[in-house]
């Protein structure tokens, strides 16, 4: 679920405004799915309370229900029904013309990986852990997630616009997180963005995150490493440069001469780091939390006829 600031949004957010309604979400987590009787019993707060607090869930979409018969009885049984959710506060995509290209995580043109390392299909590891040699296995372009230490990578972008066209905006979408060894929820890594060699800025991931299986992350995949990343988007436009709504440089979209070239090169590096941060986890499609690729739209508007 995306929320942004839209009046859809705002239930959500009153929803989840009451520590007893948090207090049910987090029972809900655990236990998988209680009755009404069953969560009162666990707040020591009243039925009516508890059934008004999940009322307010379940409008917001959060919380769902089933009655069923358990003991002789019939119970409302309430679970989780949005166990992940993004909060979008960057402006509105503009109103234009636009292409949109999807590039698989594997089809990376370039690239260079430093142990720890690893590339993998949602079925199986390709070739072997910490061998930067496995990053040029054919089967990589099936990958649904790769990570390294240090390095880069870099992704060729078509440019699919007329000579009467000219670019206004482009707006790049991916998971990604840090890597450590294992996994670690404070090990912050500077991950710097960079497109037809012009440094674009850098976004600091906080963490490489493991505590709990990511949403797509396949269940043979195994618990003490890499499992689901935070999505972000890149923003170039006229104004600069921008991390879901957050400015990192003030680098414009005209500044980096993009109409003439067949293709465009994104390239994504983690600075090199002290001991206990650094490294990049990318994931595409069937790993983490959102079933995506590198996402890439590229907005443009018609050049008035001289």
């Amino acid at each position: 679920m995306m929320l942004g600031t839209d009046a859809n949004s705002l239930i959500v957010y009153e929803a989840l405004a009451s520590e007893a309604r948090l207090n049910i979400v987090r029972l809900l987590l655990q236990k998988r799915e209680m009755h009404i009787n069953a969560l009162a019993e666990e707040l020591y707060l009243s039925k009516a309370i508890v059934s008004t607090h999940v009322s307010k869930l379940q409008k917001a979409g959060i919380v769902g229900s089933r009655m069923r018969r358990e003991n002789g009885g019939t119970y409302k049984f309430c679970y989780i029904q949005q166990e992940f959710m993004t909060i979008n506060l960057s402006p509105e995509p503009m109103a234009a013309p636009y292409h949109e290209v999807s590039i698989p995580v594997g089809q990376y043109t370039d690239y260079e990986a430093w142990p720890t390392c690893g590339i993998a299909t949602t079925t199986q590891i390709i070739g072997q852990y910490d061998t930067p040699a496995c990053f040029m296995d054919p089967d990589r372009v099936n990958a649904g997630i790769l990570w390294l230490a240090r390095g880069f990578l870099e992704y060729k972008i078509p440019n699919y616009l007329y000579k009467d066209q000219a670019i206004k905006e482009i707006e790049v979408s991916l998971e990604l997180g840090s890597e450590a060894p294992q996994v670690n929820e404070n090990w912050p890594s500077d991950i710097r963005f960079a497109l037809n060699g012009h440094s674009l800025g850098t976004w600091t991931s906080p963490g490489d995150f493991g505590d709990r299986k990511g949403k797509l992350t396949p269940q043979w995949w195994h618990s003490d490493v890499n499992q689901y990343g935070v999505l972000k988007v890149l923003r170039i436009n006229a104004d600069g440069t921008f991390i879901d709504g957050q400015r990192i440089s003030d680098v414009q979209i005209n500044d980096l001469n993009l109409n003439t070239a067949t293709y465009w090169t994104i390239r994504l590096s983690p600075e090199e780091g002290v001991p206990g941060r650094g490294g990049l986890t990318l994931f595409g499609k069937g790993f983490g939390n959102y079933n995506q690729d590198i996402l890439i739209r590229y907005y443009y508007e018609a050049l008035e006829a001289k």
